[in-house]
């Protein structure tokens, strides 16, 4: 009588043992499907930020072209003649140039934010899940 309920108790031991595996392989797919999501994800507002950054140092290099043009027509003007039409060519390329300037800041400043190119949070997370199934309890970083 014993032997029979250490064996059915062994039996139940080894379904739920079987049934934890399962569940353990189950959540470890949904697990990594989840950060490659998060990486998707990171990596397309990296991209678009990108994408910004440069189309506006595109812009800051076009607009600097055309302060270069108004130097060279103020140039132009200020030898042809001894009229204040030259000073009025300077004061837009100085504006132009300060457009430029600008535009180049705020293209860096998109592009810096876009680098590295990494995604660090899936990264992260993926440390951290590879801690906790070795049995660590890493400390969660709180970001802003």
């Amino acid at each position: 009588m014993t032997m029979q309920r250490e064996n059915t108790e062994t039996d139940r031991q080894e379904q739920q043992i079987g049934t934890l595996v399962a569940q353990l392989s189950n959540d470890v797919s949904r697990l990594v499907r989840d950060e490659l999501q998060l990486a998707k994800a990171e990596l397309k507002d990296k991209g678009k930020e990108a994408g910004i950054g440069f189309g506006l140092f595109g812009g800051a290099g076009t607009v600097a072209v055309y302060g270069v043009g108004a130097l060279v027509a103020a140039a132009i003007l200020g030898l042809a003649t001894a009229v204040p039409a030259w000073l009025s060519a300077l004061i837009i390329a100085l504006v132009l140039f300060a457009v430029a300037g600008v535009a180049a800041l705020l293209g860096k400043k998109h592009v810096t934010q876009a680098t590295p190119p990494m995604p660090e949070q899936a990264v992260e997370g993926v440390h951290e899940d590879i801690e906790a199934l070795k049995g660590h309890r890493p400390e969660r970083k709180v970001t802003a």
